[in-house]
């Protein structure tokens, strides 16, 4: 049966690799498929299987235009020695957790799960649609989205990638990962903005028509590798399927027994692959939404009522500094029982007002989720406790999810067996993990930088200092553009028409 996609906002319908293709419906909506599909092979068969046989097996049913061939070939390109573990997606048990590793990628992010996979295919959606342009890869990054892209698309023949990041608010490792990015067809841009600002820039200029025609009379189109482009956030799926039929495996669960999941996240994409997975046939029973200090979503899932009307807060959780949750959008559609019109007068509340308020029978929907949020405090707390009991080191964006987890727990008395996505190596953000461990590590930092810090994590970890960041000791900055948020489209501009 093929699978077509929709947009939020409207009824017109795509092929997978057309939805790929935009990024971006017309009208401003996110593609959906039409329908969410059953797995065809059992989770126990699935248990016997690598990541890559049981990426196929998920992807398959997303992606009904792509051959088998082709759908292999993506697959086989993305997941290979470029990950630093066989498995991909190692399992380990602390806390009375098990934490699903996202990070293990080149860019020691959750971010490369997807964007190894994404160029493959959209250069084989490309081909399939007989696109002449030059695809341009247009990307706002709270941090690790930047990184993983640029990584992913660089020297791509066919393809240009700019992203656009808040230049005060990421890390410094995140920082230096994407401005000593090398590749002929990359542009990194720090915008004097928020991350919210840098993703109104980015949905504007793929809203402005005239600017399109411009582009296109050129030889370029537009393509997204924001979490709002379907061929991001089917690959996400993946890794929740993969997790339960791991847990099968090592026996530590039964077959059809439930399992909770905490997701720390700031555009919901991350959170909504596994309500996918769940409604897939994984037995999902509770899907957590583990928020920081910017706790729009926590909020949202309390009152119903989705409110971006507040001071924006600089966490050491920075990829989760976010206000406008992209893909919750994904997730009003499919409550608000896939009615696009209501979904649309949503959105434009939320853009007009910053808020909108779903309806109680709306609400009564959401009943899959809970929200928690955790503070700075009781973040640095968090990472401390693991490593005092467990000697497991997490990163900030992970002792996020690990507080609610054990917030939840305490006031649902839930005692079902949990997966934590764990987003991020602590090796990402070096200097505000080992402070939370040691308040001794601030001197250090101050002396010596995070390459310093960064050997003394191998020695508390046990785990070497990855590649990703040892890379970094000697790379050149070779990206210095910074701009306003009005510039953002004159950059592009500067970038594409430079010759």
């Amino acid at each position: 049966m093929e699978m077509l996609y929709k947009s939020t906002r409207s009824t017109e319908t795509v092929t997978a690799s057309q939805a790929i293709l935009k990024g971006l419906a017309p009208d401003g909506g996110l593609y959906v498929p039409t329908h969410l599909p059953k797995l065809t092979t059992s989770l126990s068969d699935l248990s016997k299987k690598t990541y890559q046989e049981i990426a196929y097996e998920v992807m398959k049913l997303f992606l009904t235009d792509f051959t088998d061939e082709e759908l292999r070939t993506c697959i086989q390109k993305a997941y290979d020695e470029k990950f630093d573990t066989k498995e991909i997606v190692p399992i380990k048990k602390a806390g009375g957790a098990y934490y699903l590793e996202l990070f293990h990628g080149k860019t020691i992010a959750f971010k490369d799960m997807a964007l190894s996979i994404l160029p493959h295919l959209l250069i084989t959606s490309a081909k399939k649609n007989q696109v002449k342009n030059e695809i341009v890869i247009l990307t706002a990054t709270s941090g690790d989205t930047g990184k993983a892209a640029l990584a992913g698309f660089a020297d791509v023949p066919g393809t240009k990638i700019i992203v656009f990041y808040p230049k005060n608010g990421v890390s410094p490792i995140q920082e230096k990962q994407m401005v000593t990015q090398t590749g002929e067809n990359t542009f990194v841009v720090g915008i004097h903005g928020n991350f919210d600002d840098a993703q109104n820039g980015v949905k504007k200029i793929f809203g402005d028509e005239e600017f399109k025609n411009e582009l296109d009379a050129a030889g370029f189109q537009f393509s997204s590798a924001n979490s709002i482009n379907i061929g991001r956030l089917v690959p996400q799926v993946v890794y929740y399927v993969y997790a339960y039929a791991k847990l099968l495996e090592q026996q530590e669960i039964s077959e059809g027994e439930p399992i909770n999941v905490v997701v720390p996240t700031g555009n919901f994409g991350n959170i909504l692959a596994a309500y996918y997975a769940k409604q897939m046939g994984v037995p999902i029973q509770k899907l957590i939404c583990a928020s920081n200090e910017n706790k729009v979503l926590f909020d949202f899932f309390q009152t119903g009522i989705y409110d971006k009307n507040r001071d924006f807060v600089l966490t050491s959780s920075p990829s989760m500094d976010i206000l406008i949750s992209s893909n919750l959008e994904r997730l009003i559609y499919k409550v608000a029982l896939e009615d696009a019109e209501t979904n649309a007068e949503f959105m434009k509340q939320l853009s007009a007002n910053g808020k909108y308020e779903i309806t109680e029978e709306m609400k009564a929907r959401l009943s899959d989720f809970y929200g928690g949020y955790a503070s700075e405090e009781e973040d640095a707390a968090m990472i401390k406790k693991l490593y005092e009991e467990e000697h497991y080191i997490i990163d900030t964006h992970t002792a996020v999810a690990a507080c609610v987890f054990e917030k939840y727990r305490a006031e649902s008395k839930d005692e079902t067996k949990t997966v934590i996505a764990s987003t991020a190596s602590p090796y990402k953000f070096i200097k505000s993990v080992l402070e939370a461990i040691d308040e001794k590590y601030a001197q250090l930092y101050e002396e010596k930088g995070d390459f310093a810090l960064a050997e003394e994590l191998a020695v508390l970890s046990g785990v070497d200092i990855p590649k990703a960041v040892e890379e970094l000791r000697t790379a050149p900055v070779l990206h210095k553009t910074e701009c306003d948020v009005d510039e953002m489209k004159n950059t592009v501009k500067r970038f594409l028409f430079k010759d």
